[in-house]
């Protein structure tokens, strides 16, 4: 089964944000705090990552959720 992953990026029309999964728009908001907790959400549910993007375009944040297959090896 393929991941869903959530991607939080900047709407393609210049005013808010929008939620993607496989490069499909599934939720519109025009603030981005809005949008990455309704794509925290997704992400939970899906068992996937997500990842939040700047302004202009590039990875800001990424945060998985679920069984991750390459957990951080640090013992903090």
């Amino acid at each position: 089964m393929t991941k869903k992953n959530v991607h939080t990026v900047p709407s393609s029309g210049g005013s808010g944000w929008d939620n993607k999964v496989n490069g499909e728009v599934i939720s519109h908001h025009h603030k981005k705090e809005t949008a990455v907790e309704q794509g925290r959400s997704t992400a939970r549910t899906n068992e996937s990552e997500h990842v939040i993007h700047d302004k202009g375009g590039k990875i800001q944040e990424k945060n998985s959720y679920g069984n991750d297959p390459h957990p951080p090896k640090d013992k903090r």
